[in-house]
């Protein structure tokens, strides 16, 4: 189990990181949504449902168990969308980020699940 929580402690990190990198407009993040046809006006909205992940996750470990499974399912819905969105556009040399942060949503999600 605490292998399950570390992985949980590593999404929430990993999420709040990115949607901070989103937020941020960082040119990393700008140059791989234009490479996988994602509008620059859609990164604040994908931020804020990463960063509304990370939140769940953490608010599930401390407080209500039932939400950090909720925010864990969002997260792997998200991330199922953004590994078939790097598919549809052919765009595959960087697919391990998305397939990563799905793998930890996935491990927060049987963490609560298991609860």
């Amino acid at each position: 189990m605490s292998l399950l929580l570390g992985a949980t402690l590593l999404c929430i990190l990993a999420n709040a990181g990115v949607a901070i990198a989103d937020f941020a407009r960082a040119e990393f993040v700008l140059k791989n949504s234009a490479e996988v046809g994602v509008a620059p006006a859609a990164v604040p909205y994908l931020a804020s449902l990463k960063l509304a992940g990370a939140l769940g996750l953490t608010v599930g470990l401390i407080a209500m168990p039932w939400l950090g499974l909720a925010a864990g399912i969002g997260l792997v819905l998200f991330f199922v969308g953004a590994v078939a969105v790097h598919v549809r556009a052919r765009v595959l040399h960087n697919i391990a980020f998305p397939g990563f942060y799905l793998l930890l949503a996935v491990v927060a999600t049987v963490y609560f699940a298991a609860a």
